[in-house]
């Protein structure tokens, strides 16, 4: 496979990436996929849309999980409700995991990627004990379909991230990197993150985004590729140090919108596609 194919988020029936007959018209290699909703997570329905892929000549990189119940409309909420974090919630949604994962294995993919939720800061906090443990149950069951876990990121910092992925201690744990999500969340530098953090990264997003004026309190805003605060150049030039030669998977999250969506797709394409040709020559 060539090094950065330039890939797109879609979506089957949910979540926020572009929907399944855009994939054919942006004639991309790679997709990830945001999985479908649980009545469709099925073994006939994975053998179904693997075929479609195969005829379109996509391949699917990722399968991200993503929970009803979920709200990103502030970043209390996004405490409060997103991934594995919530007790309420947890054991519910890590069986739902377990049967994304199968469906992810199904349709020949080997990473299941997902926002695990805001993880403690302090690592003596009881709840902390509790998500390490439910990550490494879910590294278990991916590891028994050959799979790696991918956690997106944002919620937290880079040296918080590290800190947990030592704490579970899975060897197929990895980082799906998001450098606008470092923003948008106030996280940290998204460039001196993915430095810190290179080793584990086994995918990534190409988005962009502006700081907020109280990062980490509010949220900062999503912008098209280019025009953010990510400095894509620098991100990709950065890509390349670290070795990274996966996908360069865009993600822009308008559904609402899906002509401008589309055009803002788009865009970056281009952008990618002429960042790439001057950095790999």
């Amino acid at each position: 496979m060539e090094s950065w194919p330039i890939g797109v988020f879609a979506s089957l029936d949910a979540g926020l990436g572009v929907k399944w007959d855009v994939i054919k018209e942006l004639g991309l290699p790679t997709i990830q996929l945001h999985a479908p909703q649980p009545a469709k997570r099925d073994r006939a329905t994975a053998e179904e849309l693997k075929q479609q892929l195969d005829q379109m000549n996509v391949r699917c990189t990722a399968v991200f999980g993503g929970f009803d119940g979920e709200s990103y409309a502030d970043i209390p909420t996004v405490v409060k409700t997103i991934g594995l974090v919530p007790a309420e919630t947890r054991e519910s949604r890590l069986a739902e995991m377990r049967d994304i994962a199968d469906f992810a294995n199904w349709l020949g993919c080997d990473a299941v990627a997902l926002h695990l939720g805001f993880i403690p800061h302090d690592s003596s906090d009881p709840q902390y004990a509790e998500i390490v443990k439910v990550a490494a149950e879910l590294c278990q069951h991916c590891a028994g379909n050959d799979q790696f876990l991918h956690l997106e990121t944002g919620q937290e910092t880079a040296e918080g991230l590290l800190e947990f992925i030592a704490a579970v201690g899975c060897e197929n744990l990895k980082i799906n990197f998001d450098p606008a999500n470092m923003i948008l969340y106030g996280t940290g530098e998204p460039i001196e993150a993915l430095r810190m953090l290179a080793k584990h990264i086994r995918s990534i997003h190409c988005k962009d985004a502006t700081w907020s004026d109280k990062p980490g309190e509010t949220w900062g805003c999503e912008v098209p590729l280019g025009k953010g605060d990510v400095d894509m150049r620098k991100y990709l030039e950065t890509l390349h140090e670290i070795g990274y030669q996966g996908p360069l998977t865009i993600e822009r999250e308008i559904p609402e919108d899906p002509v401008r969506q589309k055009q803002e797709i788009g865009g970056a394409i281009d952008l990618l596609t002429r960042l790439r040709d001057d950095i790999l020559g």
